[in-house]
Formats: C-alpha cells, sequence, structure tokens
C-alpha cells in the first residue's frame, strides 16, 4: 500500500513542478512590469500613489478581447503593503470581462492597480469582484500629463495605470470579474493558503517572490 502511494506521489511532483514554472513566470513578469512602468519619467503621479499604497496588482499583460493573462497560464498578482513598509508575497488573480475595452486603439496593454484604501484591498481580496458592481468602491484611471489625475486619483480606494505600446493609456475596468486562483496559491507556497493570509498575514514564503517585493519596496520610498 505504502508502495502504491509513494508512486502516486512521485507521479504527480512534474505537475506541481509545472504549476511552479507558471507561477514564477508571471511573477518574473509582474517584477518587469513594475519596473518598467514605475521608472518611467511620465509616471510621476504613479509614483507619488505607490506611497500611500495599502497594495498593488499587477497585470503583466491584457487584452482588448477582455482576457487579462501573463506568464503562461494567465492572471495578476495582488501583493500588500503593511504600515511598516513591508510587502506580502503575491496572491494570484485572474480577470476577464466581456465588455472590457482600451480607451485607445491598441490590442494589448500592462497594468499596476494601486490600492489606497483598506476598504479597495478587501474589495480584491474577495474570491470574486466586479468591478463597477460595488458603489462603494472607487476605482479611477490615471495616464502621463493628464492634469489633475493626482487629485482625482487620491478620491479614489482603486487607481488603474496602463501602458500599452510604450504610451501610458486610460483603460476601463467596468464589469471586469476579479477571481482569486486558490490552487495556484497552494502550489505556489507548498500548502493551502488563503489571499487574506498571504496579502495581509503575510504568510506565504517562497524566495521566488523576493526579488518583486524588492522591486515594489523601491518605488515605495
Amino acid at each position: 500500500m505504502l508502495r502504491y502511494l509513494a508512486a502516486a506521489m512521485l507521479a504527480l511532483l512534474p505537475l506541481a513542478a509545472q504549476a511552479q514554472t507558471e507561477q514564477q513566470t508571471l511573477v518574473d513578469r509582474s517584477t518587469l512590469v513594475v519596473q518598467e512602468m514605475l521608472s518611467d519619467n511620465n509616471a510621476s503621479e504613479a509614483r507619488n500613489l505607490m506611497k500611500k499604497a495599502k497594495g498593488v496588482m499587477v497585470c503583466p499583460r491584457i487584452f482588448k478581447a477582455g482576457f487579462f493573462v501573463g506568464g503562461e497560464g494567465g492572471g495578476c498578482v495582488l501583493v500588500g503593503h503593511n504600515a511598516n513598509g513591508g510587502w506580502s508575497a503575491p496572491a494570484f488573480y485572474s480577470m476577464a470581462s466581456g465588455s472590457f475595452g482600451l480607451q485607445i486603439g491598441v490590442q494589448d496593454a500592462e497594468m499596476i492597480l494601486i490600492v489606497l484604501t483598506d476598504k479597495g484591498l478587501q474589495a480584491l481580496l474577495d474570491s470574486q469582484f466586479k468591478f463597477g458592481a460595488d458603489a462603494s468602491v472607487a476605482v479611477a484611471s490615471i495616464g502621463a500629463g493628464v492634469a489633475g489625475a493626482t487629485t482625482a486619483a487620491l478620491r479614489a480606494d482603486i487607481v488603474s495605470f496602463a501602458q500599452a505600446r510604450g504610451l501610458f493609456a486610460g483603460i476601463s475596468l467596468e464589469g471586469s470579474l476579479l477571481s482569486n486562483k486558490s490552487d495556484w496559491d497552494g502550489a505556489y507556497y507548498g500548502q493551502p493558503m488563503g489571499a487574506q493570509q498571504i496579502v495581509i498575514g503575510m504568510q506565504g514564503q517562497n524566495a521566488g517572490a523576493e526579488p518583486l517585493k524588492e522591486m515594489l519596496g523601491r518605488f515605495a520610498q
């Protein structure tokens, strides 16, 4: 019996390794997006908001058709920021919308969601959250060179900041559905772990997430 159990566990190891590879690819691409977007000279509004962030969601690639994909398998990562300046490891999410559209005529983009309030962070932590469905959660979109963008954004719970083919652009998130990928969380951290534990409790431990945490810290000082 033990021999069969051991054989079954060994058979699952390649699947676990593949899952972690997909997740790590998404984390690595998210790190590059943070570096590229927030180091841009035109990203001053976003950098100012990062200092006040309660958390950040990064989506490495957004398609106009409404599917948010990053890495291999698709998704976004949500990272929490505590009062001491520390960043959590990422929780994994997928986001999609049938009515999604870019405000400029491009096919894909990269996006960072800067979460400015605890209410906004709790909304994103829900297992499923639909943008625009909860009137109490204000979501703003800013782009480079938009007069008063920072002032308007400071009244929001969540601010989206997107870059499309080297240009900053406004993005409509209305109707987009955000869902936690709990199976990815469990596989990445080697045990069942909820998004609250990872983002708020900061219990997730994976060395592969350190570069992302360090990059976010660089722009939140």
